[in-house]
């Protein structure tokens, strides 16, 4: 098992990333759809559990670059995902397991044990992804999405300069504690040193956009966004020739 904590500092508040993150994930998930990347949306729902909160559920096909050796053996794998809305816990199961505990704080990614006791249990790297600073493959670089160049109309927020992490308000942190476990023989650490990769990109892309994309989403509100989100969801589905019975 590879266990690595990411941490992911955003020029906004806890509660205006809520919205962005949101809407986020349904735009690009349905860009993402457009490029044979495809994501199936399968529902949303209230959580059944006393937490005030919802389920999205949805289905992610991916395979690996050419030239891994893991390829022959990932390359059908589809990925389930659910996510509690109020933002403390993702789990991900497939054949393999990957589990992400996210938890949100205000401030600039500082706390050293907002898991608890997990560090002294499993030893692990933490990783600061710098949204604005950090490269980001070439496949996915627009310049109307790198934090540096932007500004934001709506908020007045950015470009961002060296060293906005400390002294951009406001200003909060995304912590990832995210665990990628696959056991089998002769590609354990390849595959799990692979998907680590994959998802960090993912993270540090997907946290751009929702920052190049403020203005967008910047002043809906929770309901706005559940209709946006709805509307996505037939969109993205429609588009993969997946239609509601």
């Amino acid at each position: 098992m590879l266990v690595k904590e990411y941490r992911i500092c955003m020029p906004l508040t806890v509660e205006e990333y809520r919205i962005g993150q949101l809407y986020t994930i349904c735009k690009h998930s349905h860009e993402a759809s457009d490029k044979g990347r495809a994501w199936r949306w399968c529902g949303t729902r209230p959580t059944p559990t006393p937490c005030t909160g919802r389920v999205s559920s949805r289905r992610r096909e991916f395979t690996c670059p050419a030239g891994c050796q893991a390829g022959p053996k990932l390359s059908s794998l589809v990925f389930f995902t659910s996510q509690k809305s109020l933002g403390t816990t993702i789990l991900t199961q497939s054949q393999f397991a990957i589990h992400i505990e996210t938890k949100y704080e205000d401030n600039c990614g500082i706390n050293e044990n907002i898991f608890s006791g997990d560090k002294n249990e499993i030893d692990q790297e933490v990783d600061f992804l710098d949204i604005a600073f950090d490269d980001v493959p070439d496949r996915h670089y627009r310049t109307s999405e790198d934090p540096r160049h932007f500004s934001s109309v709506k908020t007045g927020r950015g470009p961002l300069q060296e060293g906005w992490r400390e002294s951009s308000r406001p200003v909060m942190c995304s912590y990832k504690q995210v665990a990628v476990q696959f056991e089998v023989w002769g590609l354990q650490t390849r595959v799990e040193q692979f998907v680590h990769k994959v998802i960090r990109d993912v993270l540090l892309v997907g946290h751009r956009q929702a920052f190049a994309w403020v203005d967008e989403w910047y002043g809906m509100t929770l309901e706005d966004v559940r209709k946006f989100e709805s509307q996505m969801h037939l969109a993205t589905n429609q588009k993969l020739g997946y239609y509601e019975p």
